[in-house]
C-alpha cells in the first residue's frame, strides 16, 4: 500500500511540473522617475518641494512561472536606478532660512513578486498581459548632485550619500503590456509600469539632523518606465 501511495505521489509531481512552464528572459526599462515629498509645516515650515521628474534607466532578469496557460508568477532580478530633486528650507541658523536644493540617483537591486494575467491571442500570436504586485529592494548605491558624497550646507558636515538612503525599500507594483511569439520558444514584450514606493527612503533628516528636522520628513519614490524584453 505504501509503494502505491509513493507511486501515486510521484506521478503526481511529474505531472505537476510538467504541466508548468517557466520562461525566462531579459529586459531593458528606460524610465521617467521623481520623490514623493512632504514635512509637516509646524512648527517651522520647511517646504519640502518636488524639483522635477529625471531620467532613469533599469533592467535585468525576468522570470515567468505558468500554473496555467494564461496565469503567471512572475520575478526575477533587476538593477534599478532611481532619481529626483527636491527642495527645501533648511532651518539652520548658518542659513539663515535660505533654500537647499538636492538631486539624489539611487540603484537598487530587486526582486519582484507579482502575478501576471494573461489574455488569449488578440491578433496573430499576439497575447495582452496585466501585471500586479509588488518589489522589494536594497540600495547599492547613491549619488547627491553627481557626487558620492555630500557636504551639508546647513552644518557643514560631510557624509557619504548612501548615508541618506535607508537601506530598504518596497514598492507596489502594475503595469500593462503585449507579448509577441517570434518563434517556438521566443517572445519579446513591450509594456508600461507604474512602481509606487511605500517606504520613506529618508535616512539622513530624521536621524543625522533629528534634532532640526524631527522625524516627519517624507521621500518616496515614484516611477513610470517602459519596459521591453525578449524572452527565450
Amino acid at each position: 500500500m505504501k509503494k502505491l501511495l509513493l507511486t501515486f505521489a510521484t506521478l503526481a509531481a511529474a505531472s505537476s511540473a510538467a504541466s508548468a512552464q517557466v520562461e525566462i528572459g531579459l529586459k531593458l526599462s528606460p524610465s521617467i522617475n521623481y520623490f514623493r515629498v512632504d514635512a509637516p509645516s509646524s512648527p517651522f515650515n520647511y517646504d519640502f518641494k518636488n524639483e522635477g521628474a529625471r531620467i532613469g534607466l533599469g533592467g535585468g532578469l525576468v522570470v515567468d512561472y505558468f500554473f496555467g496557460e494564461n496565469v503567471a508568477f512572475s520575478t526575477g532580478l533587476w538593477l534599478t536606478g532611481k532619481s529626483g530633486e527636491f527642495s527645501y528650507t533648511d532651518p539652520n541658523p548658518n542659513l539663515f532660512g535660505a533654500t537647499v536644493k538636492k538631486q539624489m540617483g539611487i540603484q537598487y537591486l530587486e526582486i519582484p513578486v507579482s502575478v501576471k494575467l494573461f489574455t488569449n491571442e488578440v491578433a496573430p500570436d499576439i497575447r495582452l498581459y496585466f501585471q500586479v504586485g509588488g518589489t522589494v529592494a536594497a540600495p547599492i548605491g547613491a549619488r547627491i548632485d553627481g557626487e558620492k558624497r555630500y557636504k551639508d550646507p546647513g552644518t557643514g558636515v560631510e557624509t557619504t550619500a548612501l548615508k541618506h538612503v535607508f537601506f530598504f525599500d518596497a514598492n507596489a507594483l502594475v503595469s500593462i503590456g503585449a507579448e509577441y511569439q517570434l518563434g517556438k520558444s521566443t517572445k519579446t514584450f513591450a509594456g508600461i509600469s507604474y512602481h509606487r514606493g511605500l517606504i520613506n527612503l529618508d535616512s539622513y533628516f530624521g536621524d543625522e539632523r533629528k534634532s532640526e528636522f524631527g522625524k516627519d520628513v517624507s521621500i518616496k519614490n515614484n516611477v513610470f518606465a517602459l519596459d521591453l524584453g525578449l524572452k527565450f
